[in-house]
């Protein structure tokens, strides 16, 4: 087995047609680079898992069946990829997220080294910060939300890799989850842009933190708006595509602003 791998999520609460949506746009960009292809399929019932094989039967995959039979969300089922795999590259793509620009993965892997994680998009936004009051008579429960958050999150400007699709080594991936459960989705929500998050635990660590672009440029965090990735200008050097980036595209320019503005300031 090749030692990138590239894992595609699909939990039972995706539509049929996001598998689809990923297989055509996989097929379709080639990735530039020898890997092996992971699909993890989660929660699903066997009837379902053998009417998507059926679906799938010209793509070249490794099955991955998540024992787990809760809903610990993306983080929990990349926890256990990555333990079977530690020595891997991974690029973790959750079930909404497909490549939109050939030569994705060699793109990617040209930046990739010892104490590296790579994005596809990153933001500084934070949920603290982008709290508002939305019925006057809800000020009590904003409140609530706003003092636990206020431990829990930066304000802006906040940095973070977006946790949609991200490519890290497999062992490194370990070490931050090991000791963390994901019980709902605000678990997760920490993990991606909390205080501990994922990019923050490994700046700590002093590791590289790059977003990487469909012109092969790496960006450090002071620039990863000028990646034209997520949510400034069209975003038209994204390499992957998922929900929130072609939700931004689908706005008005008064409100691509807008999302811009909140995203990064």
């Amino acid at each position: 087995m090749n030692k990138v791998l590239v894992c595609y999520l699909f939990t039972d609460f995706d539509n049929t047609e996001s598998i689809l949506n990923f297989k055509k746009n996989y097929k379709k960009y080639k990735s530039g680079l020898k890997h092996s292809l992971l699909i993890c399929f989660k929660l699903l019932e066997k009837k379902r898992i053998f009417l998507l094989k059926e679906k799938l039967k010209n793509l070249d995959y490794i099955e991955f069946i998540d024992p787990e039979n809760s809903n610990d969300y993306d983080f929990g089922s990349y926890k256990r990829v990555a333990k079977k795999y530690p020595h891997h590259k991974i690029l973790f793509l959750n079930s909404h997220s497909y490549p939109i620009k050939k030569n994705w993965l060699k793109k990617l892997l040209l930046h990739f080294k010892k104490d590296t994680i790579i994005g596809t998009s990153a933001s500084y936004e934070s949920l603290l910060t982008s709290l508002n009051i939305k019925k006057i008579y809800k000020f009590f429960s904003f409140f609530y939300k706003f003092i636990k958050y206020k431990r829990r999150f930066k304000p802006f400007p906040n940095p973070h890799l977006r946790t949609s699709s991200f490519l890290i080594k497999g062992s490194d991936f370990n070490y931050f989850v090991k000791s963390r459960k994901f019980l709902n989705k605000e678990d997760a929500w920490l993990a991606e842009s909390g205080f501990s998050s994922l990019t923050n635990f490994f700046k700590k660590k002093k590791f590289n933190i790059y977003v990487v672009n469909s012109d092969g440029f790496k960006f450090s965090e002071s620039n990863w708006k000028l990646s034209e990735t997520y949510n400034y200008l069209d975003q038209s050097k994204s390499l992957i595509s998922d929900k929130h980036t072609r939700k931004y595209l689908k706005l008005s320019n008064k409100d691509r602003k807008k999302m811009s503005r909140i995203s990064w300031g």
